[in-house]
């Protein structure tokens, strides 16, 4: 257990968190470290070892865990309790169907209510994304990138599904980004994208998206096909 507390010193910092302020620490902190790779797929996070690390009680490090397992960042195992989570799994493919059907429905909602500093905005993030060869960063930026043509949604629970299977990709696009044939040639769908949003071409601009969607999930799943043939 020593050992293990060491680890978690080194990813996560052992200075002691304010008690107002544990649980959103304590899940940023470990989000990131999910995030990044510095905690990998299968380490087991225990109530006890991280309240004591950051001097609180168990209480916000309950509620961090499950807000990350909520964003698909953890599962709960039997016998080991919450662990990080695969970078993904084999219903990749099903969640990419499932984004095609959230997200064309907030585009639609989002675009009539949308204005020029949203459409800056998003430009902003392509332009970014043109430049970022940083794999941890174009997660972050493509991310951000649709939830800015999606934020003007009216259905605020719309937006907070969309956002959870977001984080989800971004976290496999930190570690598959080049494997996967994806990054800038993206950049192509995401520019036709935001000229649509801009021209106010509702149609266009879904029939886009589900194209951009659509051919993530092919490359995903010839991404696991190869890794079932290995």
């Amino acid at each position: 257990m020593a050992e293990k507390i060491r680890l978690l010193s080194s990813v996560l910092g052992n200075e002691q968190v304010p008690a107002h302020l544990a649980r959103s620490v304590i899940e940023e902190r470990l989000r990131s470290a999910i995030l990044d790779g510095r905690l990998p797929p299968g380490t087991a996070l225990r109530q006890e070892e991280l309240a004591g690390l950051f001097g609180v009680s168990r209480m916000p490090v309950r509620e961090a865990l499950r807000q990350l397992e909520a964003q698909s960042l953890l599962k709960v195992v039997m016998h080991k309790g919450a662990v990080v989570a695969p970078l993904i799994g084999e219903d990749a493919v099903d969640t990419y169907n499932l984004r095609v059907l959230l997200e064309t429905e907030a585009l639609r909602q989002s675009i009539p209510n949308l204005d020029a500093a949203d459409i800056a905005l998003a430009r902003g993030y392509i332009a970014q994304l043109e430049e970022e060869t940083r794999h941890a960063e174009i997660g972050r930026l493509n991310r951000l990138f649709h939830m800015t043509l999606y934020s003007k949604a009216s259905n605020q629970k719309l937006l907070r599904l969309i956002e959870i299977e977001l984080n989800e990709e971004e976290r496999f696009l930190r570690f598959h980004l080049s494997a996967m044939g994806l990054g800038k040639l993206t950049q192509d769908d995401h520019i036709a994208l935001v000229d649509a949003a801009n021209d106010k071409l509702v149609e266009q601009a879904i029939e886009v998206l589900e194209k951009h969607l659509n051919t993530a999930a092919q490359t995903i799943r010839r991404y696991l096909s190869s890794q079932a043939a290995k």
